[in-house]
């Protein structure tokens, strides 16, 4: 199954929540990303089918281990290019709103070729 970005923001923001949260909910989930109850359980619903995540007779949302792993990879290109943006004297607030478009569309080849970039010059600035 071929994730849509909008699947990939779902993902990426139970990961952010699980940070905050010891149980991440649909509610937890609504309040975030300031969309309807409705809109929250279809799409849950699509990922606890494509097993990206699991729910508990509680309602509390888990990823699973595919889930987590796309997550992290989203969440590490929203991170990484924030930075990139900020360093080319972007505001950060619309660097986190770029970051959060380029990051789905982005080659997996550009995006390491950033990260190579970004992590250098951060060791370059912290050295002086």
């Amino acid at each position: 199954m071929q994730l849509t970005e909008s699947s990939e923001m779902y993902l990426e923001t139970i990961l952010i929540l699980s940070k905050k949260h010891e149980k991440v909910r649909s509610i937890d989930i609504c309040e975030y990303m300031n969309f309807s109850k409705p809109s929250i359980s279809r799409a849950v619903n699509t990922l606890k089918d494509g097993s990206y995540l699991e729910i508990a007779p509680d309602g509390g949302i888990t990823l699973t281990e595919q889930g987590e792993k796309i997550a992290k990879k989203i969440y590490e290109r929203h991170t990484i290019l924030s930075k990139c943006l900020v360093f080319l004297g972007v505001d950060e607030e619309t660097a986190v709103q770029d970051a959060c478009k380029i990051e789905h569309d982005i080659s997996d080849e550009t995006f390491d070729a950033i990260k190579a970039y970004v992590n250098k010059f951060s060791s370059e600035k912290s050295e002086n």
